[in-house]
């Protein structure tokens, strides 16, 4: 999966931490966030994320004071910029999952429990601190967590489908125009901060801005077990299955999409289906990877109907299933 390294600094609380926390997170990218942090005693320990983190801003990832433990930390873009998501992380795979969560951890990764899989932390040397502030930078750094904040502001008023400046720390005029825009389509109250603000434009920027690949959101109130079938010069292929929590939204395919369709099927863990459709593919009880589409029960394989969502033309596509389906 391509991605653009976002650079860490460590250094002693000096920014505006929250009050009792023991490990913090400030984001000076323009980019919003999401932090896991591991703390592993030998070759086991447990890991927990995610942490949201917005432009400009400062989070509470461990409240913890931090001991001899070996901390470590993962953070990544949230899905809703176009292009190849952007991480930090480093040579340490550890087991994740979608959504909120809190896993055991062996190191190496052992990632076997459903949800799971593995991605790379980075050390954190807290230098025997019991407090600890690290700081997310981008290259080239912003100034100041405050021109983290404008800057991640535009990139998300872009990506909402309005017309701010560029992307930069400096205010102007169209930016301006487009905060009011974007404040009246949402209908924001007067006293409406930063919080509210940085919600909408996520919220928004989701319903438009795909990351490259394909990408399923769980807008309901159950976990969902997702398959995706695909055609092409080769033939049918089908695979799953991906679990994903509700409210999380998880990327299938990693790589830029090239053909015309993808197609969907996710169900409710008792196999009520949720969203699915008339393109028959193969599937398995356990986790499958099937060539072709015909003959499956003759090979050993159930048969479902799958939706077709249509990709052609995008590198990138978010498919947001609801309790009735997929979004239209």
């Amino acid at each position: 999966m391509s991605r653009i390294w976002l650079l860490a600094v460590l250094l002693l609380a000096c920014t505006a931490a929250p009050a009792h926390a023991a490990l913090t997170f400030c984001n000076r990218t323009s980019y919003i966030l999401y932090a896991a942090t591991a703390a592993l005693k030998g070759q086991k320990g447990e890991a927990s994320g995610w942490t949201r983190i917005v432009p400009g801003d400062c989070a509470a990832a461990r409240k913890e004071r931090l001991t001899g433990a070996r901390y470590l930390v993962h953070a990544r873009s949230s899905l809703a910029y176009s292009g190849p998501a952007r991480a930090w992380g480093g040579g340490v795979p550890l087991c994740v999952k979608d959504g909120n969560f809190t896993l055991p951890e062996t190191n190496p990764a052992n990632c076997t429990a459903d949800g799971t899989f593995p991605l790379g932390f980075a050390p954190l040397d807290t230098k025997g601190h019991a407090d600890w502030t690290m700081n997310f930078d981008e290259n080239p750094a912003w100034h100041s967590l405050r021109d983290a904040q404008l800057a991640g502001v535009k990139r998300l008023l872009a990506a909402a489908g309005e017309k701010p400046g560029p992307v930069s720390a400096t205010p102007d005029k169209a930016t301006g125009a487009a905060l009011a825009a974007f404040r009246k389509r949402m209908r924001f109250t007067a006293v409406a901060g930063n919080a509210e603000l940085f919600a909408a434009l996520e919220t928004e920027a989701l319903k438009t801005s795909a990351p490259a690949g394909y990408t399923v959101c769980n807008d309901t109130a159950q976990q969902l077990s997702l398959a995706l079938g695909w055609k092409d010069a080769k033939g049918a292929t089908s695979r799953g299955w991906w679990t994903v929590a509700p409210g999380a939204c998880a990327r299938a395919i990693t790589t830029a999409l090239t053909g015309d369709a993808i197609y969907l099927l996710a169900q409710h863990k008792d196999g009520t289906v949720v969203a699915g459709g008339d393109a028959k593919f193969c599937t398995a009880a356990p986790a499958f990877e099937i060539e072709g589409a015909n003959d499956c029960s003759a090979r050993g394989y159930g048969e479902a109907g799958f939706a077709r969502t249509p990709t052609r033309g995008r590198a990138g596509y978010i498919a947001h299933i609801t309790q009735t389906g997929i979004l239209k």
